[in-house]
């Protein structure tokens, strides 16, 4: 029997079929609405009669109403075992008799039950394949409930799964954070607000967990006062000396080319001697330009004029003063005291660690890094030493009790890019190191992007698991679909007709993929991160000429 004739009633009814079902009637959950056509590897061709599909359409239940179509679930008769499937797309190959084609990508499987014929038991992947002939079916709201249910993993609820009201979603802490995730999306389609949501799940699990934010925009401050502690230039207070000798380069030598090369040897000789007076660096026999041992920058400055005076040339000593006009000017400009004051010198590393990553953390599990008041020349540098000082504790820290950290990246594409430039290649360098080795170590990286096309290649890849919101962009949707796993890309198809905080979530963190709508957040949970109002903000009037002059007072004075 073609797919096409199933008739309306059952298998066994007589009768033609009808597109549309009795007005008031409802269809019996149980009955086929295709059969497998075509089996390969990853996926299968399945016939499906369209006017089944119509039918199911007026079910009362959601899941049912949906199954066949794209991005929905159908389940396949396969002896004792039933198997789901994610529809990818839908053809129709015989219009008069309203035979539709679907290609599906199998999610798992599950047993059926004896008594019931329901589905139990269900697990990602499949142990072994249907034969073509084998029946396709509706999936119902139970199913999905089977489906998506979590298991006794440490989890994190963060929403609805789509189309149903009471099925949630949930996010395996364990895995998502022990092989690193990414949360894409436009701007506009709430990412902002989702990872709060999801930083204050997992803050809710782990209060005595190690997180550190990199907030470029200033929005986060507002979702986590009183949840975790909050950093600007105000109150950072980063050292200098923390830098390692490639970053102190990207800071102090602005020349290119062969100056540059010979500006970082006079550099490199007269750090290394500045930081062997420190009284911290006595009996160490390894010390280096790395080493995060303090130092003064007079001292720096005058180990450059002690070598400029060694010259016999006037001509050569351009160098020398390059260097100490770049210091000189980073100690007397206001915008850069949060990293070079004088005050910083004192060997204060234990505690700066202490605070950032939150050890111990005493309920205040994140801290939130407002870089949105650094310098811009700079901002690059502050994420480079932070994400390294992450990295580097972690291996510095093997012999002790793991205190594993997570560090979350807004706007990660300013920082690792996909076009290989100059400017920024520490920060580059540290970010893909974590990708590819952090989870040795027990870090955990966690980006945010809405240009998934611009971050660099192979670090998206390195990403276990993608919480992806609605994508504009087709040439990140191009790049999304093509750092996920197989089995996941026909999910992937559903990004561009996404909600707003609706997401797709596949890899690691899910036993399946999902799509789930956010949870709503209290409004004082919420970064400060909406849009204005035009319409409303512009028929508002009053107090401008006073607000311009608060506004100039503190721009002139480099104040938030």
């Amino acid at each position: 029997m073609n797919v096409h004739e199933f008739p309306a009633g059952g298998d066994n009814a007589d009768g033609p079929v009808h597109f549309s079902p009795p007005r008031g009637t409802l269809v019996a959950k149980h009955e086929a609405i295709g059969e497998i056509v075509e089996i390969a590897g990853s996926g299968a061709r399945v016939e499906i009669n369209g006017r089944r599909l119509a039918e199911l359409a007026v079910d009362p239940d959601p899941s049912v109403a949906l199954s066949g179509q794209v991005g929905s679930q159908i389940k396949i008769d396969s002896g004792r075992r039933w198997l789901l499937a994610n529809v990818r797309n839908l053809k129709v190959t015989d219009p008069e008799a309203g035979a539709v084609t679907a290609e599906i990508d199998f999610l798992g499987e599950g047993d059926e039950d004896p008594a019931s014929g329901k589905l139990v038991n269900f697990k990602r992947g499949i142990t072994g394949y249907p034969i073509p002939g084998s029946r396709a079916y509706p999936v119902t709201g139970e199913d999905l409930k089977q489906m998506f249910a979590a298991d006794e993993r440490a989890n994190i609820e963060i929403g609805t799964v789509y189309p149903t009201k009471d099925v949630r979603g949930a996010l395996y802490i364990d895995a998502l954070l022990g092989k690193h995730f990414a949360l894409l999306g436009s701007t506009g389609t709430g990412k902002s607000t989702a990872a709060a949501l999801i930083m204050h799940r997992i803050c809710a699990l782990a209060p005595e967990g190690h997180i550190v934010m990199i907030d470029p925009h200033g929005e986060y401050s507002a979702a986590f006062k009183g949840h975790g502690e909050l950093y600007n230039v105000d109150n950072l207070a980063m050292p200098y000396w923390l830098m390692n000798f490639e970053e102190h380069c990207e800071v102090f030598i602005t020349s290119q080319g062969a100056d540059r090369q010979q500006d970082m040897g006079i550099l490199s000789k007269c750090l290394l001697q500045s930081r062997a007076r420190n009284r911290a660096a006595e009996g160490l026999n390894k010390l280096t330009v790395d080493s995060p041992i303090p130092y003064a920058l007079s001292d720096l400055t005058n180990a450059i004029t002690q070598e400029m005076g060694l010259l016999n040339k006037a001509t050569d000593t351009a160098p020398y003063m390059r260097l100490k006009s770049k210091i000189d000017e980073l100690k007397s400009d206001p915008r850069y005291q949060f990293m070079f004051s004088g005050m910083l010198v004192a060997d204060s590393m234990s505690a700066f660690i202490s605070k950032i990553f939150r050890l111990p953390a005493r309920g205040k599990p994140i801290s939130i890094i407002d870089v949105s008041g650094v310098p811009s020349d700079i901002v690059s540098v502050v994420v480079a030493v932070l994400s390294r000082l992450v990295f580097d504790y972690a291996i510095w820290s093997r012999s002790e009790v793991q205190r594993p950290v997570l560090l979350v990246c807004e706007e990660a594409h300013r920082y690792v890019p996909s076009d290989k430039s100059e400017s920024g290649q520490a920060v580059r360098k540290v970010l893909e190191r974590i990708a590819k080795e952090g989870r040795k170590y027990g870090v955990s990286l966690g980006l945010i992007t809405q240009r998934p096309s611009d971050l660099a290649e192979g670090v998206l890849s390195q990403c276990g698991t993608i919480i992806s919101m609605r994508l504009n962009n087709d040439r990140d949707q191009m790049f999304v679909k093509a750092a996920m796993p197989e089995g996941s890309r026909g999910f992937l198809d559903v990004i561009p007709a996404l909600r707003n905080r609706e997401c797709i979530v596949c890899g690691e963190g899910v036993s399946i993929p999902i799509r789930v709508a956010f949870d709503d957040l209290e409004r004082d949970l919420r970064p400060a991160s909406s849009d204005p109002l035009f319409s409303e903000l512009w028929r508002q009037t009053g107090d401008e000429e006073a607000m311009v002059g608060r506004v100039v007072k503190r721009w002139r004075a480099q104040g938030r």
